[in-house]
């Protein structure tokens, strides 16, 4: 008769291809550090409210917070132990029984330009119709290139890469890693857009565990000790300005906003730039700081704060309103 397994850790995740193929990474690298207790790890597909709202907008359907509010409630309902996430999907400000407790190294923070042809921005004709729903891109393609037709996109990076391939879209921006992460880099054609004029989003590239702040059963402890050899430092530490910034802004899901955190030999580099809602105006502003051995997250957030500060001396929060 075959033992039954000693733990089983439950990791939740939306049904999405992406995102499965991403909670499957996160179960390999767990399983390679909690194998010598003959753990079992499940993954639970839950689908969330953002699932399934395919035509609203984020800001019509209710924001970001539709993409985990039921991978959280099953955290608190204990029938996953842990969630993983694209970081960008979560609100700069967790519910204080929620953490992040690991970020995994980070994949590329890109935006792409994907075409038929592979075109770059500035060549796309008058009246091309590029497929977004995000306004900080939007508004960061349209300074490139002023005759472009924006429309709403929504859906799993399959169905927007078939809006282009049907003809129905000349153009889609998307994030990089998503597309190497699906295996798909060499079928598509795309230009990587300058980080310079497209500052991504913040955690674009990472991926975040979400567990309960607290536990002290015997899966919490081992996934804990898991989780803690998975994470990656830097990474970390720089989601956490990004996330800081953020929240110290006040962005919200609708919030054109772009922010880069990125670490260089012991320097910190903190870009952003935002947009007001109308695209008319806009703000730019950048910090360096060094940074000490040990990546304290204190000190990750206390350089996005510094960074907010900065911008909203500069009159940031007007031009979000305005």
């Amino acid at each position: 008769m075959a033992l039954k397994p000693k733990l089983k850790i439950r990791i939740g995740s939306r049904p999405s291809k992406l995102a499965l193929i991403q909670a499957s990474m996160m179960r390999e690298r767990l399983a390679a550090q909690i194998s010598a207790v003959d753990a079992e790890i499940e993954i639970v597909e839950i689908r969330t409210s953002g699932d399934k709202m395919t035509s609203a907008s984020l800001a019509q359907a209710g924001g970001k917070g539709l993409f985990i509010k039921e991978l959280e409630q099953a955290l608190a309902d204990r029938t996953i132990d842990a969630a993983v996430h694209s970081m960008k999907d979560l609100p700069a400000l967790l519910p204080p029984q929620f953490r992040v407790a690991a970020v995994p190294g980070r994949e590329v923070t890109s935006d792409i330009l994907v075409t038929r042809d592979g075109s770059a921005l500035s060549a796309l004709p008058a009246g091309a119709r590029l497929g977004t729903s995000s306004p900080r891109r939007r508004f960061q393609a349209l300074r490139m290139n002023r005759g472009l037709a924006v429309l709403a996109l929504r859906g799993n990076v399959d169905t927007r890469l078939r809006r282009v391939a049907d003809g129905s879209l000349d153009a889609i921006i998307i994030a990089l890693a998503g597309l190497k992460r699906l295996g798909r880099v060499r079928e598509v054609k795309f230009v990587e857009l300058d980080g310079r004029d497209f500052i991504p989003a913040g955690g674009q590239g990472a991926l975040a565990i979400e567990t309960l702040a607290g536990g002290d059963d015997p899966a919490s402890t081992e996934l804990d000790r898991a989780l803690c050899a998975i994470n990656d430092a830097r990474a970390f530490y720089e989601t956490a300005a990004e996330r800081s910034f953020l929240a110290a802004i006040d962005a919200s899901c609708t919030t054109p906003v772009g922010v880069r955190a990125s670490i260089v030999g012991d320097t910190l580099a903190l870009a952003a730039i935002l947009f007001s809602p109308d695209g008319a105006r806009e703000l730019s502003e950048s910090i360096e700081q060094p940074i000490a051995p040990g990546l304290a997250p204190s000190a990750a957030e206390n350089s996005g704060k510094l960074l907010a500060d900065k911008m909203l001396a500069r009159d940031a929060a007007a031009i979000l309103r305005s």
